[in-house]
C-alpha cells in the first residue's frame, strides 16, 4: 500500500473510533448503536435530532391553494410539529422558502411566495420559535419542484419549505 492509502485508512479509523455517541442520548452503558429498541444512527432519519428526521418524519413543507397564503388545517398540523421540533433543537435555525406555481407573472409569484413564507414564519413564531432563528425568502415560480403545465404539478409547486441551518441563536 502506498502512503496516501495508509493515511486515508488511518484517518477513517480514527474518525470511526471517535463516533461513539451512546452517552449523548442517555445510553451511557457503552453498548453502542443497535443495542436496543431505541437506538439509531446519529444524523440518520431515525435520529430525532437530525435534519433528515425533520425533513422525512416531521415534514419540511406545507402546500397552499391557488393564489392563497392561508394555512390549511393540514399545513397547521405540520407546522405545529415543526415548531415543537425547532423548540426542542435550538442548535438549528430555519430559512422558510416561499414558492408558487408557474401561472402568473414573475413579480406576482415573488410576492405570493413571500406571503406564504411569512405565513409560515408567523405561525412558527406564534408557537414559540424565536423570531431571530427564522428567515424568509421567496423564489416565486423560479424553483419548481415539478415541471409540467398541469394541476398535479402546480399543486406541488404551491408550497413553503422550511430549510434547516446550523447556528442556534440567529440566522
Amino acid at each position: 500500500m502506498n502512503k496516501l492509502t495508509i493515511a486515508v485508512m488511518l484517518v477513517a479509523a480514527l474518525g470511526l473510533a471517535s463516533c461513539d455517541k451512546s452517552s449523548r442520548f442517555g445510553g451511557g452503558d457503552g453498548a453502542g448503536a443497535g443495542a436496543g429498541a431505541g437506538d439509531f444512527v446519529a444524523g440518520s432519519p431515525s435520529d430525532p435530532t437530525s435534519p433528515a428526521y425533520f425533513s422525512q418524519t416531521i415534514g419540511d413543507r406545507v402546500l397552499f391553494a391557488v393564489d392563497q397564503s392561508t394555512l390549511s388545517p393540514e399545513a397547521q398540523a405540520i407546522l405545529i410539529k415543526q415548531a415543537a421540533w425547532l423548540n426542542e433543537n435550538p442548535e438549528y435555525n430555519a430559512i422558510i422558502e416561499g414558492h408558487a406555481d408557474e401561472q402568473g407573472t414573475r413579480e406576482y409569484n415573488i410576492a405570493l411566495g413571500a406571503r406564504r413564507a411569512s405565513a409560515v414564519q408567523g405561525f412558527l413564531i406564534d408557537h414559540g420559535v424565536a423570531p431571530n432563528r427564522l428567515k424568509t425568502i421567496s423564489y416565486g415560480k423560479e424553483r419548481p419542484l415539478a415541471i409540467c403545465s398541469d394541476e398535479s404539478c402546480y399543486a406541488q409547486n404551491r408550497r413553503a419549505v422550511t430549510v434547516l441551518t446550523a447556528g442556534g441563536a440567529g440566522v
